[in-house]
């Protein structure tokens, strides 16, 4: 079963989930060629205060 998590800083709105775990279901099911129901996907929205990029936050505090 393919594991997939996905990482984003900030939020993402519901329709954005579906449209992001139904491309990405779709291009993983045909490359690694399983059925698209065997495809779990986990999206984890990050405060961006609690990420950073060149040693700085992206919240910008």
């Amino acid at each position: 079963m393919p594991y997939i998590n996905i990482r984003v800083a900030g939020s993402l709105s519901k329709e954005q989930k579906e449209n992001i775990s139904e491309g990405v279901t779709e291009v993983v099911a045909r490359e690694a060629g399983k059925p698209p129901e065997s495809v779990l996907i986990f999206i984890d929205e990050v405060e961006r205060d609690n990420v950073a990029k060149a040693g700085k936050l992206l919240s910008g505090s």
